[in-house]
C-alpha cells in the first residue's frame, strides 16, 4: 500500500498565474508579452484581463508610452 501523502506533485504555474506575475511587476506588460508568455492570441489575453483576472480582485490599468500599450495591476481595494 502506498501512502499517498507522502507524495509531493508540483505543479507549474497557469498562464492566469503567468499573466498575473507579467501585470504586477513594476514596468507591467504589453500584449504583446503576454501573448508571447502563454501562448494565446492576443483577443484571448484581453479577455482573461476583462474576465479571470478581474475576478481574482486585480484592478487593471493601461497606459500608452512610446506608441505602446502597457498593462499593469494591483490588488482591488
Amino acid at each position: 500500500m502506498t501512502d499517498t501523502t507522502t507524495k509531493t506533485k508540483t505543479m507549474s504555474p497557469s498562464k492566469l498565474d503567468r499573466l498575473e506575475e507579467l501585470l504586477i511587476r513594476t514596468n507591467g506588460a504589453s500584449i504583446a508579452e503576454m501573448s508571447e508568455a502563454t501562448g494565446w492570441q492576443q483577443h484571448s489575453v484581453r479577455g482573461a484581463m476583462a474576465g479571470a483576472l478581474k475576478k481574482r480582485g486585480l484592478a487593471i490599468t493601461s497606459e500608452k508610452s512610446e506608441g505602446v500599450r502597457r498593462y499593469r495591476a494591483s490588488r482591488a481595494s
